[in-house]
């Protein structure tokens, strides 16, 4: 992995959603950086206009010193990342991850997956995306596994539950064949389970009507976030299709993926999944274990180091303008 320069001071610049905030956290981890974390509060008109309007004149968020680098994902934070590239003077060497629909030109790089259409000399593609689940941070979790879960006999299965989105509704006749299809899979394999904030409140409570059937563990939000825990521990991960982000970082951890479509799966998202049954490591979710271990698949370390690179030579580039 290239070093980045010691001092090198960096914001995560998002809304504040989760599924925003872990590929950002992810790849600042990868490159060995502290981010400050900055959230956008864009309101209206501001709000209606984004991506493409300008930044909102009373959000706090752009305050200097600016950073060295930025990292930004959502569409509510492309204007904020803009506006620091042009505060900035482009010295804030200005990354964002997925595609920011104006094209290329909101960053200095764009990181998108491959199943994007987005392409240029500053776009960067990779099968799946950044996230926080490494190696080094599954292993500690086994080395401590979560007291919790340990009691669990095995086999494991984690189960990742998603929800409602703006590409898709929870369809009852759907939730309700997840539900059986788990309860058959408790027969076999000690369930792990953990909801979405998305997670409708109909299926929350057939989970934990199963988990207290079946004996399983149910995150109820009390306590620490096992979601890491979970992962590391499980033979197998039964997920939903409504997260890309959800099955890219199942997919980090080697073990079986079981995919189930609680809604009509994004159109997008597709090439992606289809992607991963033929390398092997998902498969659809019938109520059973299926599937064998693979190499995990994780592309962080390869992001962290594009965007190292491109960095490192941004920052020679500015070197030479300004002179010694």
């Amino acid at each position: 992995m290239t070093a980045l320069p010691s001092g090198t001071t960096a914001w995560i610049l998002t809304d504040g959603k989760a599924g925003d905030l872990a590929p950002c956290r992810g790849l600042a981890h990868a490159l060995g950086l502290t981010a400050q974390e900055r959230q956008v509060a864009l309101r209206p008109p501001f709000s209606w206009w984004a991506p493409r309007g300008p930044a909102d004149p009373r959000d706090r968020v752009l305050t200097p010193p600016w950073p060295d680098l930025a990292l930004a994902t959502g569409r509510r934070a492309v204007p904020a990342l803009r506006a620091l590239r042009r505060l900035s003077g482009g010295r804030t060497f200005t990354v964002f991850l997925r595609d920011p629909r104006i094209g290329a030109e909101v960053a200095d790089l764009v990181w998108v997956p491959e199943h994007d259409r987005l392409r240029g000399p500053t776009v960067l593609t990779t099968l799946a995306g950044p996230h926080p689940v490494s190696p080094e941070r599954l292993a500690a979790a086994r080395a401590a596994p979560d007291p919790r879960l340990a009691a669990l006999p095995a086999p494991r299965a984690a189960v990742l539950v998603g929800g409602d989105s703006r590409h898709g509704r929870v369809r009852p006749e759907a939730a309700e064949r997840f539900l059986s299809a788990l309860d058959r899979l408790g027969a076999e394999a000690s369930l792990m389970i953990t909801a979405s904030r998305r997670t409708p409140s109909s299926l929350r409570e057939g989970l934990r009507a199963l988990s207290l059937r079946r004996g399983a563990f149910l995150w109820d939000g009390s306590g620490e976030n096992p979601y890491l825990a979970l992962l590391a521990l499980a033979d197998a991960v039964v997920a939903t299709a409504d997260s890309a982000n959800m099955v890219g970082e199942a997919v980090a951890t080697g073990a079986p993926v079981l995919l189930f479509e609680l809604t009509d799966t994004y159109l997008r998202h597709r090439p992606f999944f289809a992607a991963l049954r033929h390398y092997g490591a998902v498969h659809p979710f019938n109520g059973r274990l299926e599937g064998s271990r693979y190499e995990p698949l994780d592309f962080t370390p390869a992001i962290a180091e594009a965007v190292a690179a491109a960095y490192l030579r941004h920052r020679d580039a500015l070197a030479r303008l300004t002179g010694p």
